[in-house]
């Protein structure tokens, strides 16, 4: 496929209300064009509070079967990460449902250490590369930006995105890291954040984005507004950028 079409909800989250959230992103998908992939905020369900793992549901849960539901209904993919039981752990992991039901996850790598996510989550190890209509896809989480390494674009995908939860006070930090992971890595980077007031009471102003191989933003969300950032990517711009500037074959060979 030449044209992937993407929608970012750039939305306020309701403290530890997963049944509240789900319903007013529901809400959201009304007014939302046909789109291939919709993208939602880290820890959609509850906003970002760690200690409330007693909200942690299993990949059977009320969460994950809405998420089916709606790309079947959207015609869409679903993914955005929640709190996810399996196994004993918890994990702040991301799911990316397809409509066709098929399910595939990434649990976040990098937890942030600041305010102990580490202390009631699990790391994940492994990064997750999607192939969906004929791009490949890295969908990384929030803290994981600030690893350039993890991101490396060393098996050629067309699209690296992260959600968050990515606080007003070092928004500044976000805007140049994700310039800067498009254009180590000649794709397509998007960023999707959240607005609002936390349980915390921490600010969010959103700044959820999309930018180009070159490292040009081509769309970008309202300051502290919400509502939907929808673009669609050329997979012909991509090959024209690193045919013309082939840097990543110039680039080191090392392994993590």
């Amino acid at each position: 496929m030449e044209n992937l079409k993407i929608a970012l909800l750039q939305c306020d989250l309701l403290w530890e209300n997963p049944v509240e959230n789900r319903n007013q992103i529901e809400m959201y998908f009304s007014s939302l064009e046909s789109v291939d992939v919709i993208i939602l905020p880290e820890m959609f369900t509850t906003g970002f509070s760690v200690e409330a793992t007693h909200l942690a549901e299993s990949m059977e849960g009320e969460s994950v079967a809405w998420m089916t539901a709606m790309a079947v209904k959207q015609q869409s993919v679903i993914c955005g990460s929640l709190m996810i039981k399996d196994a004993g752990n918890i994990y702040n992991r991301l799911v990316w449902v397809e409509p066709s039901g098929l399910i595939k996850t990434y649990d976040k790598r990098h937890l942030f250490s600041l305010i102990n996510e580490q202390k009631y989550f699990n790391a994940g190890t492994n990064r997750l590369i999607i192939d969906y209509k004929c791009w490949r896809i890295c969908p990384l989480i929030c803290y994981d930006l600030r690893f350039p390494v993890f991101s490396r674009n060393d098996v050629n995908y067309d699209l690296c995105f992260y959600v968050a939860n990515w606080p007003s006070k070092r928004i500044a930090a976000w805007d140049v890291l994700l310039q800067a992971r498009a254009i180590e890595n000649q794709a397509y980077t998007i960023g999707v954040n959240r607005v609002g007031i936390d349980g915390y009471k921490a600010a969010y102003s959103g700044h959820s984005q999309v930018l180009d191989p070159m490292g040009d933003l081509i769309a970008t969300a309202p300051e502290n507004e919400e509502g939907w950032v929808e673009v669609s990517l050329s997979k012909s711009h991509i090959s024209s950028i690193r045919k013309r500037l082939p840097f990543l074959e110039d680039s080191d060979n090392f392994k993590i």
